[in-house]
């Protein structure tokens, strides 16, 4: 008789995902792989070598939207009709980025714990789900993802540390994504007086579940530090200076912050470095 088959690699099918260029498909990859783990359907191979085919593009993305500098994008008046979907669809596309980042962790980074998979896999899950309700109600106003332009700062900042894992929990989650906790409550009340009850919506269940998100990226950014004795605070400033990552600036969203897993000691010195 011949053995089972084993269940296909996770870090495998997370690559399979991120190369996927249709919003739609790596969406529905992403939560596949999710429920797929859940139900031991895929295991987790931290040591396995996973790689893209020679010139495959990372990460897979449609032909629009056009990609442009951050300090080129048409500024947004959400309470024109065009600028509020424009705003929504910029939101739209940050969630469409950090589910490229949550499955280019996934694969990229080799001979971590189980965990560390587990948490990238559940995070890209989540951020499939608010690409699909931003899309949604981007449909519903008469819009659709890649109408508008937008930017690329989220995975610019990912290739950057392609090779740092340390630099990439640092920079990305706690950085880029972080910005994202201390934005969200001027962005949601801009969208409810405009009187988008349902984006005001979207943007408590995305608020909600980032904080999760910047937690993640916090624990396992205190676990390289611990593993390599670094010293958070001083490595966090080398990091930014040496991979030039965009300066903190406030407001700053601390109650979220602090749910997020920054320290009291962290938001004095986020809060003194102004």
């Amino acid at each position: 008789m011949s053995e089972p088959l084993a269940p296909p690699c996770a870090r495998a099918q997370a690559l399979a995902a991120l190369l996927e260029p249709d919003p739609t498909r790596k969406a529905a990859l992403a939560l596949a792989l999710r429920d797929d783990l859940c139900a031991a359907r895929a295991h987790i191979d931290a040591a396995q070598v996973v790689q893209p085919a020679p010139g495959a593009a990372l990460p897979g993305r449609p032909a629009r939207p056009e990609l442009m500098p951050a300090q080129q994008m048409p500024r947004r008046n959400p309470r024109d009709p065009k600028g509020h979907a424009a705003l929504l669809h910029s939101i739209a596309h940050i969630e469409f980025n950090a589910i490229n980042l949550a499955l280019d962790a996934v694969w990229r980074f080799t001979d971590l714990p189980d965990d560390f998979y587990r948490d990238w896999i559940g995070v890209a899950a989540e951020e499939a789900e608010h690409f699909s309700l931003l899309r949604a109600h981007l449909h519903n106003l008469g819009s659709a993802y890649g109408d508008f332009p937008a930017h690329n700062g989220l995975w610019d900042m990912a290739e950057k540390t392609a090779d740092d894992l340390l630099a990439r929990m640092a920079l990305v989650p706690r950085t880029l994504e972080a910005r994202g906790l201390d934005v969200n409550p001027s962005i949601r009340a801009k969208l409810a007086a405009a009187g988008d009850a349902r984006g005001a919506a979207i943007l408590d269940r995305i608020l909600a579940d980032e904080i999760g998100h910047v937690a993640i990226g916090n624990r396992w950014y205190h676990w390289a530090c611990a593993r390599t004795g670094r010293n958070p605070l001083m490595a966090y400033d080398e990091l930014a200076e040496a991979y030039d990552a965009p300066r903190i600036k406030p407001p700053f969203n601390r109650e979220a912050r602090l749910q997020a897993g920054f320290s009291v000691e962290e938001m004095a010195w986020l809060e003194r470095a102004i």
